[in-house]
């Protein structure tokens, strides 16, 4: 179990593998495919602390699945997981299910 908490509105995302075949069905080498843009949150920060002292609501949870900008948060790898830490704004959309 991953024993890591973000500080502020920032997330943790479990990057998700970048598909291995087009939607027409050609599979992709590896050098062909494309840095992964989505992820899975595992932890959140409490919320953004404003200028009255009180914290922002965040409106991510753990388990939501989310797209992200191709260059967007911090790389970082943790019990051998590609992970990525990224402020709440930098998330593009939540992917419904």
């Amino acid at each position: 179990m991953l024993k890591i908490r973000p500080i502020d509105d920032r997330v943790v995302i479990e990057v998700l593998e970048a598909e291995e075949k087009t939607a027409g069905g050609i599979v992709l080498p590896d050098s062909a495919k494309e840095k992964p843009q989505r992820g899975r949150v595992v932890a959140v920060g409490e919320g953004r602390l404003g200028d009255d002292g009180k914290r922002a609501p965040m409106t991510l949870k753990k388990g939501d699945v989310v797209m992200f900008g191709k260059y967007a948060g911090s790389d970082v790898e943790i019990d051998r997981k590609e992970l990525k830490i990224m402020r709440e704004s930098e998330i593009i959309v939540r992917i419904q299910s």
